[in-house]
């Protein structure tokens, strides 16, 4: 049940990221939730390869080429799914800070609730 709740809140923080930067497009929550699920199945095979072949980098620039990583994937997210749209490499990055902080947001109001109870 836990597992369902993070998926649906992840689309929704896809929905609100691409509502507040103009330069992403989503057609509607449906594609939202595609989004969610291509974007975590990128971030479990090809980004851990990515960070592997770029620790020197990574290292030099004292991490912050994560971020480069992090936008890197929010294209190839573009690129695989219909529906939803960056308009460039800096929206991406924008994008993947936001929705990163969309999430936190939502994460941690879904574990308030589930304190509560």
């Amino acid at each position: 049940m836990n597992g369902i709740i993070g998926f649906l809140l992840s689309g929704l923080a896809v929905l609100i990221g691409a509502y507040l930067l103009p330069g992403v497009h989503v057609d509607h929550y449906g594609y939202a939730l595609l989004v969610a699920v291509v974007l975590a199945l990128v971030n479990a095979i090809v980004k851990p390869i990515l960070v592997v072949f770029t620790i020197p980098v990574t290292v030099f620039t004292l991490g912050l080429f994560l971020l480069v990583i992090n936008a890197l994937m929010i294209q190839l997210v573009d690129f695989l799914t219909p529906g939803f749209r960056v308009d460039g490499f800096w929206w991406a990055l924008a994008f993947s800070l936001l929705l990163s902080l969309i999430n936190s947001i939502l994460g941690d109001l879904s574990k308030e609730k589930k304190d509560r109870r």
